[in-house]
């Protein structure tokens, strides 16, 4: 078989492994405390895990292990550079950013969830991002207003 044909991992080959960046949408980063305090602490682990696998010896397990941690501190820096911290807010009767607002579905069921920034929302932990179609739908709502979810009505029973 020709040399043409075969692929070596060499210096060369290694340094060619760049992941595309993570999608940074263009919605306003607005962040809780906490949400800043979780971005700045994924950044420094990206940051240790990059710094681990540049320490490794073989050239190849190097760029492998980098990778995902190298493509992790792009994303992270600009979501830590970004970041628009918008403090508590009291409650109130309008639904805005970091509130925690229950509305009870046609159906029966109530569901409650804190409205956050994208890269600290977690539905199945209760927060789902104020820019997700819920929470565009809760924006700016006041208790006893209906919403549409799906196709579903929903009524707004408390806002903390």
């Amino acid at each position: 078989m020709s040399v043409a044909f075969t692929k070596e991992d060499s210096a060369e080959t290694a340094a060619e492994l760049v992941l595309p960046d993570r999608p940074i949408s263009t919605a306003l980063n607005l962040v809780t405390q906490e949400g800043l305090d979780a971005l700045r602490q994924q950044l420094v682990a990206a940051q240790e895990a990059y710094e681990a696998a540049q320490s490794l010896a073989d050239i190849n397990e190097r760029r492998r292990q980098s990778a995902v941690p190298l493509r992790d501190l792009r994303y992270l820096s600009e979501r830590v550079r970004t970041a628009r911290l918008v403090p508590k807010s009291e409650a109130g009767t309008v639904v805005n950013f970091g509130c925690l607002v229950t509305f009870r579905r046609s159906d029966g069921r109530s569901q409650t969830f804190r409205l956050v920034g994208e890269d600290e929302a977690d539905p199945k932990a209760g927060s789902i991002s104020y820019v997700s179609p819920v929470g565009k739908e809760l924006m700016g709502r006041e208790i006893g207003e209906t919403i549409r979810i799906g196709p579903q009505d929903a009524i707004i029973v408390s806002i903390q």
